[in-house]
């Protein structure tokens, strides 16, 4: 097994045995996604899904929410950048700050943000609770020079936190979906 292990090329090395990838979260998230919205759809008889951009509900939206989404797409921003971009440098610990204040904005604005089912927190919050605990522990781990752990918690945190909790911000019926899509 450790012959298998190091025979993979670096960048595939920090996946774990046995649990699934980043990648692979994110393809069983979109396939996910696609289904329930199909069900959604299918279930409403809506009319026709057309591209239009309507910002005029975040705009009348309360400040938690602009907060929340300019959290989210900061953080998407920024993470995006550093995913893509060169690690270790000065410049990968600044925008890592400003990607973890971000995603702490984000997190904790969600904790007001209750919307379709009244009062109550949906399995979205254990997402931002997850995320508020992680953070913290990922910059240790990185002031611990223990790069491996560092890398994996935040990959993580960006591909459940932003892809797939954000993917699902844009089901039928919730805000984002009828700022893009709603007829």
């Amino acid at each position: 097994m450790t012959r298998l292990v190091q025979a993979l090329p670096a960048r595939m090395r920090h996946v774990m045995p046995g649990r699934p990838s980043p990648r692979a979260v994110l393809l069983i998230a979109v396939a996910a996604y696609l289904a329930v919205s199909w069900m959604i759809l299918k279930s409403a008889d809506t009319p026709p899904i057309r591209f239009r951009f309507d910002p005029a509900r975040l705009v009348e939206a309360s400040i938690v929410l602009k907060l929340h989404v300019g959290g989210a797409l900061t953080a998407f921003g920024i993470g995006t950048a550093l995913m893509a971009g060169v690690k270790g440098r000065a410049l990968h610990k600044r925008l890592g700050y400003a990607w973890v204040a971000a995603m702490a904005v984000t997190a904790i604005s969600s904790f007001f943000l209750t919307g379709l089912n009244g009062n109550q927190f949906s399995w979205i919050h254990g997402l931002s609770a997850w995320t508020l605990i992680g953070l913290p522990m990922a910059i240790a781990a990185a002031r611990r020079k223990d790069i491996a752990k560092h890398r994996k918690d935040m990959t993580n945190m960006f591909t459940g936190g932003m892809l797939v909790a954000g993917l699902f911000s844009f089901l039928p019926g919730r805000m984002m979906w009828s700022i893009f899509f709603a007829a």
